[in-house]
């Protein structure tokens, strides 16, 4: 490829992500989806403007892959990783074996030979590590149950992937050639040393990132070069990717273990900073790879094939997921995110499919077909993960509450405060009243988290604080004042209503994450408006005024000032927000007057008196700010 070539080829992938990524998430599919549809686009089937070289192109991107796993790793320390051993080895282990046996046999009755029934039911099994963690990342559902499943059995399967690699030259027909003809060096040993390569290579990632890598980052972070960091980190990749290739192994999975090497190292999270932009650039460039490899040629010549191919391998592989759902006890929202996030084919698929086609364990006709399925499958994972939460999420999760499962819990105490929201500003809320002897009744909709209450010696009760027969249970007929800090906007402004119409005597103080959400409560008339990492934002300013000089009663005297004009500007800008042009210029007049006002309050003289801490003007206030 000549140099124009090369760049024209760079501005082609560049301007289709720029041009899709933005529509597909303005429609509301993602950027994944709007990745693929960019391959789709470009791809030599629909405008041509790339041809064969997206096979090249998607051996090199694949690397976003290897870095995507690193970054996974990094983020788990090792004592994480064991305690999780149980969802990864049951779950996954149980889903690679199922679906494998289960695919193996559906091939089988189509007429495929053993060998190749079974290395289909292999291949099958994989589900895309990077089409599911980032679509699900990307969503916001990686810190959910099924979220934490998925992961679990991605997981797994990439290790899977090492012992598929070991079984497949069992397979192949007597006089095949196994391997890439001697590109790996464990090819041209026994199989006892091979297997002590294996074990050598691991051994040798954990023994250099506990005893040679620390020792080099902290000499190249003393360079204090920081070019040189990311290009060390990048090496680091490079290296354990390119020791897995030489043994036979996935580069991925030997990335996963160095990153859980250093997950308890100090540079983590500089060498996740660093390697971000490189994992992101290289998955997107991975997805349009997938999008431009479609062979729609195939797909039009027998289209009743393909696409009865693809939604019986979904169908099957949802029914064997959504069966272990059940096994290990997830919700039935949850059960079917997880079934539904995990249905397609993954992108080792691509690699074992060629394996198979070298090696002839399947004919060139039928890997060529496969790859159209596995790719098809990973285009559609956006789109079904989509039609999960515009139809099934709704539905199943209101009925959960209606079906046999955990029920709504028994209220037997009435105390003066209810707190509805035990998560990130309830908890914290919740134990100060605890801590101070406050009768308090907690209610969550979040079993796992009353479970954990329970586990630590909180009582709390499941429920759904937006129910009126819950309230009631509560004892908000009685209550003084009910605390709001539920996950969503959506909870709380619907808590909020239900305490407006029923109980008009509870005193509300209302947890809001951003200032629309702020303004979604003014509307609604509460007055009690607390804003997340308001204070403690003021807090961190005032203390970098202290630490720069400034006497600790002027800097709290500041942050003080700040958010009397803040909380005051807030509902002045509340009613002009519906007019975006006048809201915008209120807003810059805002910053300019809180400036000048600053900056006067800083000019004053300031006498003996006012260099102490004087107890009425803190007290006035303290009034203003209440009112």
């Amino acid at each position: 490829m000549n140099e124009h070539s090369f760049f024209f080829t760079a501005m082609i992938y560049l301007a289709a992500a720029v041009v899709c990524v933005p529509v597909a998430k303005k429609l509301g599919l993602g950027a994944v989806l709007g990745y693929l549809l960019a391959g789709i686009f470009i791809g030599p089937y629909v405008m041509g403007f790339i041809g064969s070289e997206g096979q090249d192109i998607m051996h090199f991107a694949e690397f976003g892959v290897v870095m995507m796993l690193f970054l996974i790793g990094i983020e788990l320390e090792p004592t994480l990783l064991w305690k999780m051993r149980a969802p990864i080895v049951g779950m996954g282990g149980l889903q690679v074996l199922v679906s494998t046996v289960a695919i193996a046999a559906i091939a089988w009755w189509a007429g495929q030979p053993w060998q190749a029934a079974l290395a289909l039911g292999m291949t099958l099994s994989l589900s895309s590590t990077a089409i599911v963690l980032q679509t699900l990342k990307e969503k916001g559902l990686m810190a959910c149950a099924a979220g934490q499943s998925a992961f679990s059995v991605l997981l797994f399967q990439d290790i899977a992937v090492i012992p598929m690699l070991a079984i497949f030259p069992l397979l192949a027909p007597a006089g095949a050639v196994t391997g890439n003809g001697g590109h790996t060096l464990r090819e041209e040993l026994p199989g006892w040393a091979q297997t002590l390569m294996v074990f050598g290579a691991v051994v040798l990632i954990i023994l250099a990132g506990r005893y040679l890598v620390r020792p080099l980052m902290r000499v190249i972070a003393r360079t204090r070069v920081r070019e040189l960091f990311t290009t060390f980190a990048l090496l680091l990749v490079v290296g354990i990717s390119v020791l897995m290739t030489v043994v036979g192994l996935s580069p991925a999975l030997g990335a996963f273990l160095g990153g859980v090497v250093l997950a308890n190292s100090e540079y983590r999270h500089e060498l996740e900073s660093d390697i971000e932009p490189f994992k992101g650039l290289l998955l997107g460039l991975f997805f349009i790879a997938v999008g431009a490899s479609i062979d729609f040629e195939m797909l039009m010549s027998s289209p009743l094939l393909m696409v009865g191919l693809v939604v019986a391998l979904m169908v099957v592989k949802f029914l064997i997921l959504f069966g272990l759902g059940k096994l290990f006890r997830l919700s039935t929202d949850q059960n079917l995110l997880f079934a539904s996030s995990l249905s397609q084919v993954g992108e080792f698929a691509f690699v074992l499919l060629s394996f198979t086609r070298q090696t002839g364990i399947l004919p060139a006709q039928t890997t060529s077909v496969m790859t159209a399925v596995v790719a098809v499958s990973m285009a559609l994972t956006p789109l079904v993960i989509l039609a999960y939460e515009k139809l099934l999420q709704p539905r199943f999760t209101v009925k959960e509450e209606k079906t046999p499962g955990r029920e709504m819990d028994t209220i037997p105490e009435k105390n003066p405060v209810i707190l509805a929201g035990f998560g990130k500003g309830g908890s914290v809320v919740g134990r100060f009243l605890l801590a101070n002897n406050v009768p308090t009744t907690i209610l969550d909709m979040d079993s796992d988290r009353i479970d954990l209450l329970h586990n630590v010696g909180i009582q709390a009760y499941y429920g759904d604080a937006s129910r009126y027969d819950l309230l009631m249970a509560a004892g908000a007929a009685e209550a003084k004042v009910i605390i709001i800090a539920t996950d969503t906007i959506e909870q709380t402004i619907a808590v909020v209503k239900e305490v407006r119409k029923n109980f008009p005597n509870l005193q509300m103080l209302v947890r809001a994450e951003s200032l629309p959400d702020t303004f979604d409560l003014m509307e609604l008339g509460i007055l009690h408006i607390y804003r997340d990492y308001l204070d403690t934002s003021l807090r961190m300013g005032a203390d970098a005024l202290h630490i720069l000089g400034y006497r600790a009663y002027h800097a709290q005297r500041a942050a003080s000032t700040f958010r009397q004009h803040d909380e005051k500007a807030v509902k002045e800008l509340s009613a002009l927000r519906a007019d975006k042009k006048t809201y915008l210029s209120a807003f810059r007049e805002r910053i300019e007057e809180i400036a000048k006002l600053m900056q006067t309050d800083k000019d004053k003289t300031w006498d003996a008196e006012s260099q102490s801490w004087d107890e009425t003007s803190l007290i006035a206030e303290e009034g203003e700010r209440v009112k």
